[in-house]
Formats: C-alpha cells, sequence, structure tokens
C-alpha cells in the first residue's frame, strides 16, 4: 500500500482510503487518501478520528469535494484538504511527500492549521485536537436501485465505492466516488460489474482522478468518469441528475461511451451494448 511512510510521528496515521477505519484509527489524526465530501466526512467521524486531512478533490461542482469540513465542523472534529494538484488522490503517503494544504475547517484553523501548510505542519498541529464525543447524524440512504428492468442490467447508485456488493457483477452501478486506484494498486476485489462511472476529481496530480479506467480494461469492465463541474463527487443522484462524461476507458469506447455524452446517455449506451450481446 501506498501508506509506507516511515517518517511519521505517534498519533497520526495514514490511510489510502477513509472507508477502512479500525480501533487503532480511533484518536488518531489520520491523514486519508480520500475526497473531501460529506461521505468521507461521515466515515472519519464515525471512526472516531482525533482529526482528518483528505483531497479537496477539485473542489468541484457546489464545493462538494470540500463539503466534509463544514460537516465535521458541526461535530467538533479538525478537518484540512490538500489541493488535488499537488498529491496523488487516494495514495496518503504521496499526500504526507508533497501535499499542501488548501482549506481547514473552523476547529483547525482554531489550532492554527491554514491553507498553505504541508500535510505534515498541518497533521502536527492537529495532534493538540480534543477528541469529539458529538453523536454522528445519519446522512441518509447511500446505496439504491435505479432501475432494474427484465433482460437489462441492473443500474445502482452508490456514493462511495466501498458499497460495492458482489451481485453487482454484471450490472451498471454509479459510483459518486473518485476514479483513482486504492494506493495506486491494481483493483482486483470490484465485483465484474458490466460497467461503472466514478468521479474525476478534477484530475488530480498524476491524472490519477481517472486511473482506475485503464486499469478496468485490464479485466475487461468498461469504466467512465463524470466531470467534477457536472456531479457533485459524493452524491450518486447528483451523478445520475447531472453527470457529464469526462473521460471512457477502450472497453467503454467499444461499447459506446464517449467523453461529452450525459451520464444517462452513457447508460443507455452500455445497456444497448449488453442487450445486444456486444
Amino acid at each position: 500500500m501506498s501508506t509506507a511512510a516511515t517518517d511519521v510521528p505517534d498519533g497520526i496515521l495514514l490511510v489510502d482510503t477513509i472507508t477502512k477505519l479500525y480501533e487503532k484509527h480511533r484518536g488518531a489524526v489520520v491523514v486519508s487518501g480520500s475526497h473531501g465530501a460529506i461521505y468521507a466526512g461521515y466515515c472519519a467521524a464515525k471512526g472516531h478520528v482525533r482529526a482528518v486531512i483528505q483531497n479537496d478533490a477539485g473542489i468541484g461542482k457546489d464545493r462538494a469535494g470540500i463539503a466534509s469540513l463544514a460537516f465535521l465542523d458541526e461535530l467538533r472534529i479538525a478537518a484540512a484538504v490538500t489541493d488535488s494538484a499537488t498529491c496523488r488522490i487516494a495514495q496518503a503517503a504521496d499526500m504526507w511527500a508533497g501535499g499542501i494544504i488548501s482549506h481547514v475547517n473552523e476547529t483547525a484553523a482554531a489550532l492554527g492549521c491554514k491553507p498553505g501548510d504541508t500535510v505534515r505542519a498541518c497533521a502536527e498541529k492537529m495532534l493538540k485536537a480534543a477528541p469529539s464525543d458529538a453523536p454522528v447524524p445519519s446522512i441518509g440512504e447511500a446505496r439504491f436501485v435505479v432501475s432494474d428492468n427484465p433482460g437489462e442490467p441492473s443500474v445502482i447508485g452508490i456514493d462511495s465505492a466501498s458499497l460495492f456488493k458482489p451481485e453487482d457483477a454484471g450490472n451498471i452501478v454509479v459510483t459518486a466516488s473518485h476514479g483513482g486506484l486504492v494506493g495506486g494498486l491494481p483493483d482486483n476485489t470490484t465485483p465484474d460489474v458490466w460497467a461503472a462511472t466514478y468521479n474525476d476529481a478534477g484530475g488530480a496530480k498524476d491524472g490519477t482522478g481517472h486511473a482506475r479506467l485503464p486499469d478496468f480494461d485490464r479485466r475487461g469492465l468498461a469504466a467512465a468518469t463524470v466531470s467534477n463541474m457536472s456531479a457533485r463527487i459524493g452524491d450518486a443522484r447528483s451523478h445520475l441528475a447531472d453527470g457529464i462524461i469526462s473521460h471512457v476507458n477502450e472497453t467503454a469506447k467499444r461499447r459506446g461511451g464517449a467523453p461529452g455524452q450525459t451520464l444517462k446517455a452513457f447508460i443507455a449506451a452500455m445497456i444497448a451494448a449488453k442487450t445486444a450481446g456486444s
């Protein structure tokens, strides 16, 4: 994993995704490769972190890429995000090595954290944060069925890639997560979907916001991203309503996918390709 940095002080832990927190993360300052949208903030709060730094995912539509900052302020949890151009999304060690803070919440600002800080400097200031015992509110349904028509692949919406299920194999999944590879490693765990879509997180450093697409070609899975300015990252319903395709992989291209399509048109093309047996 990319979290193998060796110069991390005690009390600070690196994770490539905020969706996998364990008891050791309770009370820690967590540097996470995830985007900074509401769902990621919810995961951080449920993990009882002391404070968290995530990726601003290019900020995007309605500033969704940093929406967790205000959410976590309400819970008195210090939070900050990095400029996505300064570090690879989904790779916490790269954040630690070169990430620069773009935004902080009021709780973090009270600790001296500020835009322009290095990730290390910000995280070290966050060690002074008092743990929060505020109850974490529900954020609503994060997985839902869009369509389930006989003779067609089902279409499923999920706010986070952590919500894939084995039964998604053969279907079309609209996930509002970024299109990066966790830890920069090949993805061999996502079910064999017919197609999956993600948010491009504004591209992010080295194009990591859509790095999953060629990796899915390796597995023969169609994949695409929507522009982060067209739909809110972390919100699959926003993707379905307003998403515009920014990148497609070769498998998706062969099935009729193309940049510039609405997400709805992309889904229709994937359904047509499946029913035609292509």
